[in-house]
C-alpha cells in the first residue's frame, strides 16, 4: 500500500531529477559551446578559415561520390543559402568542384579537388589534437562511458 508519505517522496525525487536534467543539458550546452568557440578560433587564427568551411569540407570527405547542395545543408542541418557561399568560396580557392548531376539540369554535385583533401587532412589532423587536448581530464573509459550516456538520449541517434 502507498501512503502519502510515499507520494510525497516521489513528487520531490521527481522533482529533484527534473532540476538535475536541466542542470546537466545546462552544462552540456555550456561545455559544447565552450568547446566550438575554442575551435572556431583556433582555425581562424592558425588557418585563416572558419569553422563552417570545415564542416562542408568534412561533409564532402565523407562523401565519395559527393554532394549535392541541398544534400550538404541537410548533413549540416543549415540552409542551402549558407552553404552556397562557403562552397562559392571553397571553390574559388581551388578546394572543390561542381560538376552537373545527370537528369537534373538545375542540380550540382560537390566534390573536393585534390588541393580540398589535402587542405582537409591538415585540418582534421589538428582539429583532432585540438579536441584531444580540450577533452584531456577524461580517460578512455570516462569517454566511452560519457558517450553511452549520451546515447541513451532520445536525440542521439540522428
Amino acid at each position: 500500500m502507498i501512503n502519502n508519505q510515499d507520494i510525497k517522496l516521489d513528487a520531490s525525487a521527481s522533482a529533484a531529477l527534473s532540476k538535475g536534467r536541466l542542470r546537466l543539458w545546462l552544462k552540456i550546452l555550456k561545455t559544447s559551446k565552450f568547446i566550438e568557440s575554442e575551435l572556431r578560433e583556433k582555425l581562424r587564427v592558425e588557418f585563416g578559415t572558419t569553422l563552417p568551411r570545415f564542416d562542408v569540407m568534412s561533409a564532402l570527405e565523407r562523401a565519395e561520390n559527393g554532394l549535392k547542395m541541398s544534400e550538404i545543408s541537410g548533413a549540416l542541418k543549415v540552409s542551402n543559402g549558407n552553404v552556397t557561399g562557403i562552397v562559392n568560396r571553397l571553390s574559388v580557392e581551388g578546394n572543390l568542384m561542381r560538376m552537373p548531376v545527370e537528369g537534373d539540369r538545375r542540380a550540382m554535385r560537390v566534390c573536393l579537388t585534390q588541393k580540398g583533401r589535402d587542405t582537409f587532412a591538415e585540418l582534421a589532423a589538428v582539429h583532432e589534437i585540438w579536441v584531444g587536448e580540450l577533452l584531456d581530464g577524461l580517460g578512455l573509459s570516462e569517454v566511452d562511458q560519457l558517450a553511452g550516456l549520451l546515447d541513451n538520449t532520445r536525440g542521439a541517434h540522428d
